[in-house]
């Protein structure tokens, strides 16, 4: 098979962000994150058009909310994007601090539960907060965790940023053939694995903040067919922008698929 060629383009932006990740893992752990928080919401979020696009989804999904309000949301969006980058890269700092969280909620007994009985559990979240913080912090409890992974549609940035993933324990399994033969694999033999549902896939419409919106039922469809708890999760970042709360909800009954992503939903919501 021949080499994929070259892309200059998506070269040059690994080399930034590369740049940007270098410079703040010189820095002191409580430096590091505040700073590429604010490099995010600031320069980088506007040439990159991703506070454009996080104004322009808010105001789609709340048209009455005030100029500044939506410019506050899609500020502090940005500055937890940013944080969350450089937390992923900072294993052994992160992990250091997330294994000193206790997870909350109702999903934590069902969770231990599972495991005593080793059944599969599917742990759901979507991109809010740091979702790696959660994993950090059960890997601290003796958990295994693997995920699920959509790749990055730049490679010279997908293969650096997979192995930071791959640092916080348990197998990774990217979207595709491949990674559905792993994932499954792990599944049936009890394992436990992280999936984020909050992208646009899948050909059914389920309403999300009063928008329809494609959403992938893949997690509800295997919690059925291989009789696994699912567990909606959330890793909340605090006031002070370094510490998270992690909860666990209760996991969702199993009826259909739809229903059960209808419900991953509205939690998300």
């Amino acid at each position: 098979m021949s080499e994929p060629a070259f892309q200059p383009l998506a070269f040059v932006q690994n080399l930034v962000v590369r740049g940007l990740i270098g410079l703040g893992l010189a820095l002191p752990y409580a430096w590091r994150v505040p700073l590429l928080g604010a490099i995010l919401r600031g320069p980088v979020g506007r040439i990159a058009g991703y506070r454009q696009r996080a104004e322009a989804n808010l105001a789609q999904i709340w048209p009455d909310m005030s100029f500044t309000q939506r410019t506050k949301i899609a500020t502090e969006a940005l500055d937890n994007a940013g944080r969350t980058l450089i937390e992923n890269y900072s294993t052994k700092g992160f992990l250091a601090r997330q294994s000193q969280l206790v997870p909350q909620g109702p999903g934590v007994a069902a969770l231990a539960k599972a495991r005593s009985e080793n059944r599969a559990v599917i742990l759901v979240s979507g991109h809010f907060g740091n979702y790696e913080a959660a994993r950090a912090c059960l890997v601290a409890q003796g958990y295994t965790i693997g995920g699920l992974y959509r790749p990055m549609s730049n490679r010279y940035f997908n293969a650096h940023y997979v192995r930071t993933m791959e640092a916080f324990g348990g197998p990774i399994f990217p979207q595709g053939r491949a990674g559905t033969t792993g994932f499954v694999k792990h599944l049936k033999a009890g394992g436990l694995l992280v999936l984020l549902f909050d992208q646009r896939a899948g050909s059914d419409y389920i309403d999300f903040l009063g928008e329809p919106a494609r959403t992938a039922l893949s997690a509800a469809e295997l919690a059925l067919r291989y009789k696994a708890d699912l567990i909606p999760f959330y890793a909340t970042r605090q006031p002070d922008g370094l510490r998270f709360a992690v909860d666990l909800e209760a996991p969702i009954p199993h009826t259909t698929a739809l229903e059960m992503t209808t419900a991953l939903t509205r939690s998300l919501e």
